[in-house]
């Protein structure tokens, strides 16, 4: 198992989530990387606790889907260009927020499942390195997520 996950809220295990996460994961993971030993940490939970950590860790007190803090630094050094390959099989910590979650594919006319695998591959990226803050960076980011996301049968979400 690539994900390691600590349900805070029943919602996402009910939805089976646990399967869900590590086929994300996986699929992202076999694209970008060579097979490892490949290991994530993912808090699924509600809007509550996710506005907590975002207040805590980007002074931005209100709820959002998803977080992720990579183990290391592995950003592109140039917009657009590669990422760090990690050197340790700790790739970081993921939290999603069930209650964004829904209300966002409700509001896109997703269904639930389609939108938390898009949000997993978005937030295993992070994990690698990849970002958006960039327009170059985005470019490449999102081609990645349009392709992991074939993949997995989920159409492109952009």
């Amino acid at each position: 198992m690539i994900t390691e996950i600590v349900f805070e809220d029943d919602r996402w295990a009910d939805m089976g989530f646990k399967t869900l996460a590590e086929a994300a994961a996986k699929a992202t993971l076999s694209h970008c990387l060579d097979d490892g030993p490949w290991k994530i940490s993912v808090l699924a939970c509600d809007d509550a606790r996710i506005s907590a950590l975002n207040d805590d860790f980007r002074q931005k007190a209100q709820p959002t889907n998803v977080l992720s803090w990579p183990s290391e630094e592995r950003g592109a050094r140039v917009p657009g260009g590669a990422t760090i390959t990690p050197q340790d099989a700790e790739l970081g910590d993921i939290a999603i927020s069930y209650d964004t979650c829904l209300r966002e594919a409700d509001a896109a006319g997703l269904s639930l499942a389609e939108h938390a695998t898009h949000l997993m591959v978005h937030a295993v990226l992070h994990l690698l390195g990849h970002d958006h803050e960039r327009d170059e960076d985005a470019t490449v980011m999102e081609a990645l997520e349009i392709e992991i996301l074939g993949k997995l049968g989920v159409p492109n979400p952009y």
